[in-house]
């Protein structure tokens, strides 16, 4: 079992969420930021946020893409392995290289600037979430051993594909 699920996340709701995502990928389309507006609800606000644990849960099974949204300076001087760079501001000219079919989940050392980048993959039919404990709580909850156990089961999904 992997160490995350054992100190706080619950697999129950991964496989609904994997379920959701899947079954409503084809039907994703841009919408306006109007129409997203009228829709917005509690239950909105509260699916817009992640939390590291359930994103390296669904990073590691192959569910989710972590998109780390800083400026290439900053992903050189320190980023996670298993994230993909699009810097906020090519984010518009790079959508092509996410995958419609899995969550997408944005990060950067805060949330701010992925909470933007939320908001504009969900306008242009993404299935997307942001990082609300942001990098610098993901970088603090993989230290030691939690480092070593994510990274051996996230290379073993990975490796099987």
């Amino acid at each position: 079992m992997p160490f995350y699920k054992e100190k706080k996340v619950k697999k129950g709701m991964f496989v609904v969420l994997a379920t959701v995502v899947l079954v409503h990928a084809a039907e994703l389309k841009k919408i306006s930021f109007e129409e997203y507006l009228l829709k917005f609800d509690y239950q909105e606000r509260n699916e817009m946020k992640i939390k590291t644990p359930d994103m390296l849960a669904l990073v590691e099974e192959g569910k989710a893409i972590l998109v780390d949204i800083r400026f290439r300076e900053e992903f050189e001087v320190w980023h996670m392995n298993f994230a993909k760079n699009i810097p906020l501001n090519e984010l518009p000219k790079r959508l092509n290289e996410l995958p419609k079919d899995k969550l997408i989940i944005t990060a950067c050392p805060h949330y701010d600037r992925s909470s933007m980048a939320r908001m504009y993959l969900t306008l242009n039919g993404y299935n997307a979430k942001y990082l609300n404990d942001g990098l610098l709580k993901t970088a603090e909850f993989l230290r030691g051993d939690n480092a070593k156990e994510f990274l051996d089961e996230y290379r073993a999904v990975n490796n099987s594909r």
